[in-house]
């Protein structure tokens, strides 16, 4: 049994790959997106994470796709209790930005969606600087206390807006946040390293990277002369124009063949093994994909392997 990781200060345990429901209702229908949760489910994992505005960038669709989906799965099989569900407020297009107003109507649409009277973690997804940190915590604050949120959580902030949101937290005995999901994988260090990433190390603050797998490039599936089809290969395969993403890549394609694992297994691995990070987020389009991902519970990377990695992304 894969141990769980602790959620930062809070009293969550998840675990150590979280599950991206970026494409869910998008790249992968209801039946797909089932069949997926299911496997993830049955490798021991726990830990989904969505967003209310997941996917109103495709024609036809309105944002909460992925939420009604989760929703349905977590009814379908019982598991409600067994489940640490994360989603987020302020881009949903009828729940525009971060007012107290907005984070409240936006928190009750998303427990609708999800068919669940509480949200386990909940994000601000993108923080908007011209609403001041004391009405978003407040309005936070509110849903804890009325217990439709267990935890809350920040991604797209600033280290001062972060470092001001937790001062008012601790000045007025309210809900603190416990995690921040900041964009962060091997191709993209700067995203995270430095100002934040010392915040988070010294507040207790758990960190749940997003872009992990930086749109399917660090998956090894992109290599010079390849053509590779999908929703995000032209972002992803501009990696392989950089000395970084090429020695990146050798340095993967080395380790992995050492570890008899997948180069995205190791790409994960070595962020799970950076300061504050408790469980890195990657998705999965079909079931194959799913195992390189989950097996990130069971690789250890070893000291020199760690070291050659944070040397080539540098």
């Amino acid at each position: 049994m894969t141990s769980l990781r602790k959620l930062g200060t809070s009293d969550l345990e998840v675990f150590p790959l979280s599950l991206g429901g970026n494409v869910f209702g998008w790249t992968a229908d209801e039946t797909q997106s089932f069949a997926v949760l299911d496997a993830y489910a049955a490798a021991g994992g726990n830990f989904l994470d969505t967003a209310d505005s997941y996917s109103a960038w495709i024609d036809g669709n309105v944002g909460g796709e992925s939420e009604t989906i989760i929703g349905k799965w977590v009814k379908a099989r019982g598991n409600r209790d067994d489940v640490v569900i994360a989603t987020k407020v302020s881009q949903h297009p009828d729940f525009q930005g971060l007012t107290a107003a907005n984070i409240k109507a936006a928190a009750d649409a998303s427990l609708r969606r999800l068919g669940t009277d509480h949200i386990d973690l909940y994000y601000t997804h993108f923080d908007k600087v011209e609403v001041p940190v004391e009405e978003i915590i407040g309005a936070l604050d509110e849903l804890v206390k009325a217990g439709k949120v267990r935890h809350i959580a920040a991604s797209n902030i600033s280290a001062e807006r972060l470092e001001a949101s937790l001062a008012f937290s601790e000045r007025e005995g309210l809900a603190r946040y416990v995690a921040l999901q900041p964009h962060y994988n091997l191709v993209s260090r700067e995203t995270y390293e430095g100002e934040l990433q010392d915040l988070a190390e010294r507040t207790g603050l758990a960190a749940v990277p997003y872009y992990a797998l930086a749109s399917g490039f660090l998956t090894g599936k992109y290599r010079e002369g390849e053509v590779v089809e999908g929703a995000r290969a032209a972002g992803a395969g501009k990696h392989l124009e950089t000395e970084r993403g090429r020695k990146v890549l050798a340095a993967l394609d080395d380790i992995a063949e050492a570890h008899r694992v997948p180069v995205a297994t190791v790409a994960l691995a070595w962020l799970a093994s950076r300061p504050t990070v408790a469980a890195p987020i990657a998705s999965a389009r079909t079931v194959e994909q799913l195992p390189a991902l989950v097996k990130v519970a069971e690789v250890r990377l070893r000291e020199d392997e760690v070291t050659r990695l944070t040397e080539a992304s540098a």
